[in-house]
């Protein structure tokens, strides 16, 4: 489990709360770039381009790449049936709600509980 490998070795393994990462996402691109060791220089983010890589990988422009728009169905991988599209919808936070009932949120939330109880990975604020 990726939880029990991260609180032996913190340093090693990066969570990230897309929730979070949505409301803010200029320190954790930061934060991400540095994980994997190439960190941004005073100059670089002087210059904004931690601000246009947010921007180049923001869920509004990925959606629109051509490659994501409409129903085009990936062929190099033949059992896929979905289009590229299907893997995005509005990418709000909370959105959720649109297409899960209270039942089905009670559901996953209790299975997360039970998976997830005395892991410490629920009260972690990562």
């Amino acid at each position: 489990m990726y939880w029990k490998a991260y609180q032996e070795n913190p340093d090693h393994i990066l969570f990230l709360k897309y929730e979070t990462m949505r409301a803010d996402p200029l320190p954790y691109v930061k934060r991400l770039a540095q994980f994997m060791g190439y960190g941004f220089t005073a100059e670089e983010e002087k210059k904004g381009v931690v601000e246009k890589v947010v921007n180049v990988c923001s869920f509004e422009t990925l959606k629109n790449l051509e490659v994501n728009e409409g129903e085009k169905i990936r062929d190099d991988i033949p059992r896929v049936v979905y289009p590229n599209s299907a893997y995005f919808r509005k990418g709000k936070v909370g959105d959720w709600q649109n297409y899960l009932t209270q039942e089905m949120a009670a559901r996953i939330d209790g299975l997360m509980q039970e998976k997830f109880k005395c892991s410490g990975l629920l009260e972690h604020d990562i």
